[in-house]
């Protein structure tokens, strides 16, 4: 791993906060740069300390978590962190405003601290140590160059934003096992091809589980996407192919749909 993960904690339950910076802090990949009382204080430090990870919490004075994403949303970052919003209310609708506002995960208290610190290494692996790390983002209009693929396109980034249009809940295992199947989709479309013989037992070993548990929270994810989703958004995505009103797709059609627009959008 390259340095440490530097974490800024926002939570206004001061004991909490420190158990977790504390926990954190015997991890020698962790370095917690500070905590931050409330909401107004959590946009100072992450704008001066600049944080590759905020655990934000939802419920805080002066500014909720979702306000400070708001706010944020706003202003020019140097680098945007990686969100991970903590909350004792699961209601769908804060989780999709924290997701559309740029929230990479969502966590519903209480919860294992063992799995929060898991997501993060998941989080951070992904956005910073991939092949595709540090490099920036350029408008689809300027992706083509003599028909060849433009390696600044960030293919995780574009699958994720895809993910959030759509409507898929961040906090199912479902979300990131399908979302890992589009990125190996569209990296590898021969792995489509066979879906339940290659990609399913791929995407099961990225995450050290079973392809049916793939299959199953995949299943999951869209029928979540379908029931709460938003129909035009949905529509407008996948067209004529699928209809919103006729029922869901299939992990097939769903994974091959995604992977198509993302390779499009790359010029492939």
């Amino acid at each position: 791993m390259k340095g440490k993960i530097t974490v800024l904690i926002a939570d206004d339950n001061v004991e909490f906060a420190e158990l977790l910076k504390e926990y954190m802090d015997q991890y020698e990949d962790f370095n917690v740069l500070d905590i931050a009382k409330d909401g107004l204080i959590a946009i100072e430090k992450i704008v001066s300390l600049k944080p590759e990870v905020v655990v934000l919490d939802v419920i805080m004075p002066n500014l909720d978590g979702i306000a400070v994403l708001e706010k944020l949303s706003t202003k020019e970052l140097e680098r945007k962190p990686i969100y991970i919003m903590l909350s004792a209310i699961g209601q769908d609708v804060f989780i999709q405003k924290s997701v559309s506002l740029g929230a990479d995960y969502y966590m519903i208290k209480p919860f294992d601290i063992d799995v929060l610190i898991k997501r993060i290494r998941q989080l951070y692996e992904e956005k910073y140590l991939t092949a595709f790390s540090y490099k920036p983002i350029v408008k689809n209009t300027e992706l083509v160059s003599n028909n060849k693929f433009d390696q600044s396109f960030d293919v995780e980034i574009e699958v994720t934003n895809l993910m959030h249009e759509v409507g898929i809940p961040p906090h199912m295992a479902g979300y990131q096992y399908l979302r890992e199947a589009i990125i190996q989709a569209v990296k590898n479309p021969k792995a489509f091809g066979a879906i339940t013989k290659t990609l399913y037992p791929a995407v099961a070993d990225r995450f050290s589980t079973s392809p049916q548990k793939v299959e199953r929270a995949i299943r999951n994810a869209i029928e979540s996407a379908w029931a709460r989703g938003n129909p035009d958004t949905i529509d407008s995505l996948f067209g004529y192919t699928i209809n919103y009103n006729k029922g869901k797709p299939t992990n097939s059609e769903c994974i091959a749909m995604m992977s198509d627009k993302i390779r499009i959008a790359m010029g492939r």
